[in-house]
C-alpha cells in the first residue's frame, strides 16, 4: 500500500466500521450518508487490496477479514495517538519540563533585567530546564525566532524588529561612573571637566564614537575616549583599575556599586525604554509565557 494515497477521513471511517461492523450504524456515527460510507469502503478495499469487511452469512451486519482483524488494534492505537497530538495540550511545569530557552541580548541588558529571570530558572532545581544567552547582533533575528532558534529578544524597544510582538519592561537613564576613591573626588563633574576626563566605552568594532558623543556634538563639545572594550561588564574592571570614567545606564551601574561611584551627568541624555520581543508563533506557548513572566517580574523589582 502506498501510504501517500491514504486519506485520513478514510482511516477514521474504517475504524468506525470495524467497531460497528454495520454500514448503517457506522454512517450514523460518522454523520454521513450510508451511500457515502459505502463509497468510502470501496476506496478502502482498493487502498488495502483487501475486502476488509464482507456480508455476514446471517444477513445481519458484516464480518472482518483476517487483514482487518490484524489491522484494527494498530489502527485504533494510531488514531488515538493522533487525537492526543491534536487535542491534548501539555501543561508547562518548570520544575519538570525539559526545555532550553535562547535569549538574544547584549550583556548590559541581560545584566540589568536578565539576572532575576536567571534566578527563577535556577530556582527550579531542574537540570533539564536551561537558558542560553546569545548576542543580539543578528540581522536575521525575526527569521531565527520564526524557526524557533531564538525565543526572546531583550533590548531597546526602538530597535526591536517591527514584525515581533513587544512588551515594555522599564525605562533607564544614563549616569557617569568612576572608581571609588577617584583622585578627582566624588562630586559631579562640570561639562568641561567631563569632556577632559579619560573615558572608556563599549564597541565590538573598535569604534570610539557612540550616541553619547552625538549628544555632546549638539552642545559643541567632545569627550576624550581612550579605551574601548567589547563588553559592557568589562567596563567595571577598567574603572576599578584606572582613572577612566564611563557613561552607562544606571541599572547596569548599580550592579557594581560596591566598586564604583555613580554620579549625575552635567548634560541631559534622553532615557531609553527596555523591552522584550518575541515571534507571534510563541504568543500562547505555556513555556514561553512562563519565560516572559520571569523577565517582567525581574524588571518590576528594579523599575
Amino acid at each position: 500500500m502506498d501510504i501517500k494515497r491514504s486519506d485520513l477521513p478514510l482511516l477514521i471511517s474504517l475504524d468506525v466500521l470495524l467497531d460497528e461492523l454495520n454500514v448503517t450504524r457506522a454512517a450514523k456515527r460518522l454523520n454521513i450518508s450510508q451511500s457515502a460510507l459505502s463509497g468510502q469502503l470501496v476506496r478502502l478495499r482498493d487502498l488495502f487490496n483487501d475486502r476488509l469487511l464482507v456480508p455476514s452469512e446471517s444477513g445481519r451486519g458484516m464480518v472482518p477479514t483476517q487483514r482487518a482483524i490484524d489491522l484494527r488494534p494498530r489502527l485504533r492505537d494510531a488514531l488515538a495517538h493522533l487525537r492526543d497530538a491534536v487535542y491534548s495540550v501539555p501543561l508547562f511545569d518548570p520544575a519538570t519540563a525539559s526545555r532550553t530557552f535562547v535569549v538574544a541580548a547584549h550583556d548590559s541588558v541581560f545584566t540589568m533585567v536578565g539576572l532575576g529571570a536567571l534566578e527563577a530558572v535556577v530556582a527550579q532545581h531542574n537540570p533539564s530546564l536551561r537558558i542560553a544567552v546569545i548576542p543580539a547582533t543578528s540581522a536575521q533575528l525575526p527569521e531565527q525566532m520564526e524557526r524557533g532558534e531564538v525565543d526572546l529578544f531583550l533590548g531597546d524597544i526602538a530597535k526591536a524588529p517591527d514584525s515581533l510582538k513587544v512588551r515594555f519592561l522599564l525605562s533607564d537613564h544614563f549616569r557617569m561612573a568612576q572608581k571609588i576613591g577617584h583622585p578627582r573626588g566624588n562630586t559631579c563633574a562640570t561639562l568641561d571637566e567631563y569632556c577632559a576626563l579619560p573615558h572608556v566605552m563599549v564597541s565590538q568594532t573598535a569604534q570610539f564614537h557612540s550616541p553619547v558623543d552625538d549628544v555632546l556634538a549638539t552642545l559643541h563639545k567632545s569627550r576624550n575616549v581612550i579605551v574601548v572594550v567589547p563588553n559592557y561588564n568589562q567596563i567595571a574592571v577598567v574603572l576599578a583599575h584606572s582613572e577612566c570614567v564611563a557613561t552607562l545606564p544606571i541599572q547596569l551601574l548599580k550592579r557594581y556599586s560596591s566598586i564604583i561611584d555613580i554620579l549625575d551627568l552635567p548634560f541631559d541624555i534622553p532615557p531609553f525604554n527596555l523591552g522584550m520581543a518575541w515571534h507571534a508563533r510563541a504568543q500562547f506557548d505555556d513555556g514561553h509565557c512562563w519565560l516572559r513572566k520571569c523577565f517582567t517580574d525581574a524588571a518590576a523589582l528594579i523599575s
